[in-house]
């Protein structure tokens, strides 16, 4: 964390600016470890260059980290209603981006997935695109960067100030990604309870992240409100996917998240290679009739695709190796909170927040891109 970032917190009953900021730690501007401080006796650690605000179930146990710095631990009642289950899907992600540290940074990952931003963003398929969509904002929030490697894109094209949230252990791989960019600050916070001010920033951006937290509406809202007016919004929800789909992700998921991590991983290869040879099957087939009761349109389908986006997530993408490809069915099938929604319903939490600015972006048939303008 850079030393002039701690102005930027705003936390629940505290002044803005109103942390005091002691350091153990330092390299250059950055604080390593360290704590800050609240006038009523909270304190939150920075450790690895990540400040941290979690509270009740949420927040790990700092005990060695109190008793080393001469601190008394306490555990919060704020944020004390932290689900059970979104704790557990914390500690899945952790896991996940502790391991795949640079998901996203390959230069044949980058051509895939700022192509998927662009078709997100409803821009042109162009990286000059994408950098111009970056280049006037004065203050970014990134939620759930993972490895980090967006927040790294944005703030290298972006003149102004880019903070990236994760509250899972992904701060710390993003942190460890962008640490050398001096305009990008990492911090570990829950997003329904995020420390800074409402009206905060101009572009915040929730990719794949809403879906994955106890309420998705709810995290709507609590995002919106940090947005500032004029402002965009984008995030990307699982779009609600026909019944033998829906069927089969439930059933899937009620026996992996009984699996430590990587058991979860081994028990998602046999549906990673089934994606892998449905795609090497290279076949196509045509429908001249639409299966309404599946969700399944009439025209020409993939056979990977169709299988995957109709009857179970067998995730695969030549640009990803194994791995990587497996992970994203881990992703999916290991996280205790996962949640599918459709435009209908979409629409209608942004019509109760007043919003009248906002479009969908067909960037894929299971997901939903939403691109919102707050009302100046």
């Amino acid at each position: 964390m850079h030393r002039s970032s701690v102005n930027s917190f705003a936390v629940s009953g505290v002044e803005r600016g109103g942390l005091a900021l002691e350091v153990f730690a330092g390299e250059g501007d950055h604080i390593v470890e360290g704590v800050l401080k609240s006038p009523d006796g909270r304190w939150f650690p920075i450790r690895d260059g990540v400040p941290s605000f979690l509270t009740g179930a949420l927040r790990r146990d700092l005990t060695e980290f109190a008793e080393r710095y001469g601190l008394t631990e306490h555990r919060a009642a704020k944020g004390a209603t932290a689900t059970i289950e979104q704790a557990m899907t914390t500690a899945t992600f952790s896991h996940k981006w502790r391991r795949f540290k640079n998901y996203g940074l390959q230069p044949e990952h980058e051509a895939f997935l700022f192509g998927w931003y662009c078709r997100k963003f409803g821009l042109p398929e162009s990286r000059n695109e994408l950098i111009s969509f970056y280049a006037s904002r004065r203050r970014v929030l990134e939620v759930g960067p993972g490895s980090g490697f967006n927040t790294r894109f944005i703030a290298q094209h972006c003149p102004g100030e880019v903070f990236a949230v994760d509250i899972s252990d992904g701060a710390f791989t993003t942190f460890g990604n962008t640490r050398h960019l001096q305009n990008c600050t990492v911090v570990q916070a829950d997003l329904m309870d995020l420390p800074f001010a409402d009206e905060s920033f101009d572009l915040i951006i929730a990719d794949g992240v809403l879906h994955h937290t106890p309420d998705t509406r709810a995290a709507v809202d609590a995002l919106y409100r940090k947005l500032a007016p004029g402002g965009q919004f984008f995030f990307y929800l699982y779009k609600k996917m026909g019944a033998s789909r829906q069927f089969a992700d439930a059933h899937i998921r009620e026996h992996f998240v009984k699996l430590d991590p990587e058991d979860c991983y081994e028990a998602c290869r046999a549906i990673t290679d089934l994606g892998r040879e449905l795609s090497n099957l290279n076949a196509k087939l045509t429908l001249d009739k639409p299966i309404p009761a599946l969700g399944i349109p009439a025209g020409t389908h993939d056979v990977q695709r169709l299988v995957y986006y109709n009857f179970v997530k067998c995730f695969w993408n030549e640009a990803f190796d194994y791995e990587t490809n497996n992970m994203v069915n881990f992703d999916w099938y290991h996280a205790h909170t996962a949640s599918q929604h459709d435009r209908e319903e979409v629409e209608e939490w942004l019509k109760a927040l007043g919003i009248a600015d906002y479009q969908f972006n067909d960037a894929n048939p299971n997901g939903l891109s939403v691109l919102l303008m707050k009302p100046i």
